[in-house]
């Protein structure tokens, strides 16, 4: 009855059987080998290109390596101000980029808009005394859960690339945003002007796999030496590899993300119809954010529940996030336990 996270998880029992049989005899070291090869294949194949395709272990990483191909020490990187690389990296992007500046934008539920961009373009005179605006970051889907549609995507890219900057998209509930929007994965990022994307698998089943796609591949020069100095070139790189495999066979990662999408779904509509219960945002994705009384939140965690009361100024605002093993039974119990608690 674990609502704090996606990474509160287990693994996928086929994911887990992957890595079971990657464990039998031998295999080249630093992703020489079949897996890795097969994996990075299934992406492209995946996302309708031929991209650059880099494993790493976690969304950090993944994140901050990325940055550092799209900006240079002297530049900034626009985002959301409460964005996962302004607000939970621990300056990792500002340590991997060598001193980049994250500017924060404004922007309902987690999204920043077009008009944000080029203000914070404009404020910017062009000369040596100001950071270089050198990089777009969206989060899809949003740290409040919510998705950008086809068209902020493609309009964001648009005004950054005619401002010479490269766009990256924090994809750590990207299944979660592909299963919601119904749109092929290569539709949310390349089509509509996407330079590189941090494809996450770690919250939506997988033990540690993260993947950097770069759809412009000029950003990937030299980026496996950054892999290797930045700690993520791992040496039985199949075992990060085998974890994509199983996760990209039969839609598995599809499924997961809309089994989490249809219990969050369900949470939020057992919420909403409870007094002293109201949303905050949109439940888009597997991210709900609600304001409950006190009496409330203090009834479902001395029941068991966990989650999170959320830090900001919005008084008894908590974040319950669903999972690909969230049960349905937990829901039930959840609302049951909320609505006798009024």
């Amino acid at each position: 009855m674990n609502f704090c996270s996606d990474n509160t998880t287990g693994i996928s029992p086929e994911i887990l059987a992957a890595i079971s049989a990657a464990n039998q005899g031998s295999a080249m070291p630093y992703g020489g080998d079949d897996y890795t090869k097969e994996a990075e294949k299934r992406i492209n194949d995946l996302f309708e290109t031929s991209a650059e395709v880099y494993l790493v272990g976690t969304g950090t990483a993944a994140n901050s390596l990325a940055l550092s191909t799209v900006t240079p020490p002297y530049g900034s990187i626009l985002c959301h101000k409460e964005s996962h690389i302004a607000y939970d990296e621990t300056g990792a992007p500002e340590f991997y980029t060598g001193g980049a500046k994250l500017t924060g934008l404004d922007g309902e539920y987690g999204k920043i808009t077009t008009t944000g961009v080029e203000a914070a373009v404009a404020n910017t005179r062009g000369s040596v005394h100001q950071v270089l605006p050198s990089a777009v970051s969206l989060t899809q889907s949003t740290e409040f859960g919510a998705l950008y549609t086809l068209e902020e995507i493609k309009a964001l890219c648009s005004v950054a690339h005619k401002n010479k900057m490269k766009v990256h998209m924090d994809g750590a509930r990207f299944a979660n945003a592909v299963a919601a929007l119904g749109a092929t994965p290569a539709e949310i990022t390349w089509k509509q002007g996407v330079d590189v994307l941090t494809f996450g698998a770690t919250k939506n089943g997988a033990m540690a796999a993260e993947a950097i796609i770069f759809f412009d591949k000029t950003l990937a020069e030299e980026f496996g030496r950054r892999r290797k100095r930045g700690g993520q070139l791992f040496s039985k790189m199949r075992f990060i590899a085998a974890q994509w495999n199983a996760y990209l066979t039969d839609d598995l990662w599809l499924n997961n993300a809309r089994h989490a999408n249809t219990m969050a779904t369900k949470l939020s509509q057992g919420l909403n119809s409870i007094e002293g219960c109201q949303l905050y945002s949109p439940v888009e994705a597997n991210e709900i954010f609600v304001i409950m009384t006190p009496e409330i939140y203090q009834t479902l965690i001395n029941k068991g529940f966990n989650f999170y009361q959320w830090p900001g100024n919005i008084e008894g605002l908590c974040r319950l996030v669903t999972a690909f093993d969230t049960k349905e039974e937990d829901i039930n119990t959840f609302i049951t336990t909320a609505k006798a608690a009024v």
